[in-house]
């Protein structure tokens, strides 16, 4: 089977975040089985390698440039769903999985040209898929959690199947010095504004923030600023190898502020045995269970700084969490194998529903 991922977003080495992550290991588990796959995403025009598909595009005079930085094909496009005929006559796909940004205009361009179709949603800005899902009405649907299939039941009526974030964890288990309680992707929807206030009030703890999301130069000196005056804090730059992250963190902290679809990083860091602590929004409590300890996002801040001092300060409560956590890492519903037979599952009654369409 030949799958192609198509989505609005970016993709590596442009951009990175748990849709890549995810896509990517999608990807590599397809290509271990014998598949074919390729992903169409939006290209961004800045840096070295931006301007060399900029200029490629050009010289070429084709709506989109096709890389095989990953490994294997990405088309990249200004306007993905522009270049989604391109993407199909270079890639022939028996099927396509659109997702997030723009997944209804790429969605109805692919179903024009009849591929068949499955929508993997995995968040729940309904503003960015720029459109109405049900224009897509050949499709399937794959949610990333409860949370997720609910609120676009009620929304648009429609039925999904829940597949959590796939997550390879042989690139994410690693023994752990317990340096940090660590923050990944400083952003203030991700809950930065709380974890500062939560860093200033314990002193005596080591606070790690990664960057996740790119951020720019602005951006960054405005962390860097916010950052100074605690004495126990680090920035740092986003790396590919997260087990250089999880390898320093005792903590995982994740208070978030907008409705989460999941929480890949607690997913992730539940695999090195590293409980979380972090908020009741979206999809997330979902992603913890087990394997640490979920506060309203408004509870009051000596909440949130005895919940982070008690898993510091106490070995044995430190050590039931953690047990508990890399035992929720290895849960039926996170086995890569399982999520794979019914991802495939879904492609393959997406092909069987579109050939029976195209029969009568």
């Amino acid at each position: 089977m030949k799958v192609l991922f198509a989505g609005g977003t970016g993709y590596t080495p442009q951009f990175s975040g748990g849709v890549q992550s995810s896509t990517h290991h999608l990807v590599e588990q397809l290509r271990e089985h014998g598949h074919e796959a390729s992903v169409l995403a939006a290209l961004f025009g800045d840096g070295i390698f931006g301007f060399k598909a900029r200029a490629k595009m050009k010289l070429l005079r084709q709506p989109a440039v096709i890389d095989t930085f990953p490994g294997y094909p990405v088309v990249r496009a200004w306007f993905p769903w522009k270049a989604a005929g391109f993407a199909v006559k270079k890639l022939k796909p028996d099927v396509a999985v659109v997702q997030c940004h723009n997944s209804v205009p790429i969605g109805k361009e692919l179903q024009a040209l009849g591929v068949p179709l499955v929508a993997y949603l995995r968040n729940v800005e309904f503003h960015e898929l720029a459109g109405d899902l049900r224009d897509l009405h050949s499709a399937l649907y794959i949610a990333n959690s409860e949370f997720t299939a609910h609120a676009y039941k009620e929304k648009f009526g429609i039925d999904s199947t829940v597949i959590p974030p796939t997550i390879n964890p042989a690139l994410y288990s690693t023994p752990t010095t317990g340096q940090f309680v660590t923050m990944i992707n400083p952003y203030n929807e991700k809950g930065f504004e709380l974890a500062v206030r939560i860093a200033a009030e314990c002193p005596e703890i080591p606070f790690l923030f990664v960057e996740s999301w790119m951020l720019d130069d602005d951006h960054r000196a405005e962390i860097e600023r916010t950052l100074a005056p605690l004495g126990n804090a680090t920035l740092e730059s986003r790396t590919s190898d997260m087990k250089t992250v999880y390898g320093r963190t005792k903590i995982l902290l994740a208070p978030s502020k907008w409705e989460e679809a999941w929480g890949r990083v607690a997913s992730e860091a539940h695999c090195s045995g590293i409980p979380v602590v972090g908020s009741r929004r979206g999809g997330l409590p979902e992603a913890i269970g087990s394997g640490g300890v979920v506060l309203d996002y408004d509870a009051p801040l000596a909440d949130w700084v005895a919940a982070v001092r008690r898993l510091w300060n106490d070995k044995a409560e430190y050590d039931r969490l953690s047990a508990a956590a890399r035992a929720f890492s290895e849960r039926p519903q996170m086995n890569p194998d399982s999520q794979f037979a019914t991802f495939m599952d879904v492609l393959g009654y997406a092909t069987e529903q579109h050939n029976m369409r195209k029969a009568s």
